[in-house]
């Protein structure tokens, strides 16, 4: 994102200035963001019901689809935030995935209303006498979910950038407008999710498939519209090269000079040679990793140009960037550390809606029902409920207590979200336990597609649902700030990738896990865990065992934490701290 910025920024006689619109092209970005929303969540948020229901699919292969889908797409986002930064711009990436997400969205609408596209439909007979999908039909549902991958893995990475791309970041207005910028962005996001979880979902499980996946696929073709409407109005900033390539550079560096001895004065030796217009902060000399400095060593092979920099960039590096390397290798543990958090969270997109199936989900004393995959609106009223409290009320007096910026430090954030997410598995167990027990003695009805029906009101998943709201409300926000300010300036388009490629590996793990648990219970005392029938299987254990590895997961998270160094915290070198090369420069 920051490079980009950097070109935006810093003109030169060859280029143009940029003419920036601001508020005359948000319409067209914020109509794209809003309708891109409403489709693709309208269409993502109940597929698991759509597999089992209308593919025929058992409820273990279509979760471990699902983890499939879910990780690539989310993998997909540094594919496409790599591409966009190196070749093609957010311009383009965003023009070529929207259109990607809509061919995937009306194929998958097709697989729904043409009839030859998808199983036929078995009714309340027993999901192992239902005829499952044909080759073909399952080759054009992954031709439709292929697309989406391709429409997400460009879209997500590049649309909050492209939006703050329209506002001038050196003037006060430009500056207020980007703020502006993200919280409607967040707003959108709140009202699609609000709009898919009950209108979309109700269409969907009670209307017609066709037309509950046909109106998110509009949207998309609106969004579609919207963006290449206002064309002629956008900032389209050109690509300045992937900042990769000088972290690959120092590895390189460094392995060809590995027989080299260190200095014992690095910070006055190494060389340390900054671009006049870097954007990065200045870092200061720190002792970890200091195996990667020797890449900064000049020996009499080095030759450097006029301006102070190396000829052979793959020979001799800089010692900041040799730091800002430090700081992403510092980054990975945290990174790896929040993988199995996520765990708990996909059990709560995924699992969750069997247990609703499972459900008494009548409200009060109508016939009407909650849609099954309705209940994750819970989780985002939980978070989205906690947010302006923890902001509002909380943060301050924890500011007049620690005297510290937010009250506590991000990392202190992060690990209380672990906790959250430790305590909603526990919680998760003990209410599945009760609904199982209800199901077998007091059944509401009988469902031959699945299992009985516990007379268990399916209100008693909010707490679970909202506890896991409110440590998403601590962690992944925190996740996502921490990424921001800790990675070099030029990357934080990267780095704000991280958190879906985080999510990505959680969902091939979660996969794993379903897989190996469905494999090793079956041959059990206590029998398969995760049946088809929930009612004849424990996934009350499942949870515990989810919370157990979250457990081993937070002491592994207090390691990285206590030994984690902060951007701009040397070792006590005499340096000047850190500071930005050209503040008065320096992008927002």
């Amino acid at each position: 994102m920051e490079k980009n910025n950097k070109t935006a920024v810093f003109t030169t006689d060859d280029e143009p200035q940029l003419n920036y619109r601001g508020w005359k092209s948000m319409p067209f970005v914020i109509g794209n963001e809003t309708f891109e929303k409403l489709g693709t969540t309208g269409t993502s948020s109940n597929l698991l019901v759509y597999l089992t229901t209308v593919f025929n699919m058992k409820s273990i292969t279509a979760t471990t689809l699902i983890n499939i889908f879910n990780g690539t797409t989310n993998f997909a986002t540094l594919l496409g935030a790599f591409l966009s930064d190196t070749y093609f711009g957010r311009y383009k990436t965003l023009g070529f995935a929207s259109v990607a997400s809509f061919l995937g969205m009306l194929v998958l609408t097709l697989t729904a209303a043409i009839s030859k596209l998808h199983p036929p439909d078995c009714g309340n007979q027993d999901s192992g006498a239902c005829s499952g999908p044909t080759p073909w039909q399952l080759a054009f549902l992954f031709i439709g979910l292929g697309l989406m991958v391709i429409g997400a893995g460009g879209i997500r990475p590049c649309n909050l950038a492209f939006g703050a791309d329209q506002f001038n970041p050196n003037t006060e207005s430009g500056k207020k407008g980007i703020t502006s910028f993200f919280n409607w962005y967040y707003f959108t996001f709140t009202f699609a999710m609000m709009i898919s979880l009950t209108v979309i979902v109700y269409v969907q499980s009670d209307v017609s498939w066709a037309w509950g996946l046909g109106i998110p696929a509009f949207m998309m073709f609106l969004s579609c519209a919207m963006f290449f409407l206002g064309s002629r109005l956008y900032v389209k900033v050109k690509p300045d090269g992937s900042p990769l390539a000088s972290t690959v550079q120092v590895f390189v560096a460094a392995i060809k000079k590995r027989h080299l001895k260190l200095p014992e004065e690095p910070w006055l030796t190494l060389h340390n040679h900054i671009p006049k217009n870097c954007i990065n902060s200045k870092l200061p000399h720190t002792g970890q990793f200091r195996c990667l400095e020797k890449a900064a060593i000049m020996t009499p092979e080095d030759q450097i140009k006029s301006d102070g920099s190396a000829i052979n960039p793959w020979r001799l590096s800089s010692k900041q960037k040799v730091e800002e390397v430090k700081v992403l290798i510092r980054v990975i543990p945290i990174w790896a550390s929040a993988i199995v958090y996520y765990v708990a969270l996909v059990q709560q997109q995924t699992y969750v809606v069997f247990q609703a199936l499972q459900s008494d989900r009548r409200v009060g004393n109508t016939h009407f029902k909650i849609p099954a995959a309705s209940y994750a609106i819970f989780s985002m009223l939980g978070l989205t409920i906690w947010i302006p409290i923890y902001d509002r009320i909380i943060v301050p007096r924890l500011q007049r207590l620690t005297k510290k910026e937010g009250g506590i430090t991000i990392l202190q954030r992060m690990a209380i979200g672990m906790i959250l997410a430790i305590f909603t598995m526990i919680i998760s167990g003990i209410i599945e336990d009760k609904r199982r027990s209800l199901a077998l003695s007091r059944p509401v009805g009988l469902e031959q597609r699945r299992g009985a029906i516990s007379s268990l009101s399916g209100l008693w998943l909010i707490p679970q649902l909202s506890l896991i709201g409110f440590s998403e409300a601590f962690t992944i926000i925190a996740e996502v700030e921490f990424y921001y300010k800790q990675f070099p300036e030029n990357m934080r388009s990267i780095g704000g990738s991280l958190t879906f490629v985080g999510f990505a590996i959680s969902n091939y793990l979660s996969g794993f896990l379903i897989s190996m648990v469905h494999r090793f219970t079956k041959g059990a005392s206590t029998g398969d865990w995760l049946p088809e029938d929930l009612n004849k299987g424990r996934l009350d254990y499942f949870y515990y065992l989810v919370a157990a590895l979250g457990l081993l997961n937070f002491g592994f998270f207090l390691l990285c934490a206590k030994w984690y160094k902060y951007k701009g915290s040397g070792d006590g070198a005499p340096e000047v701290a850190m500071e930005k090369v050209n503040p008065e420069k320096s992008p927002v």
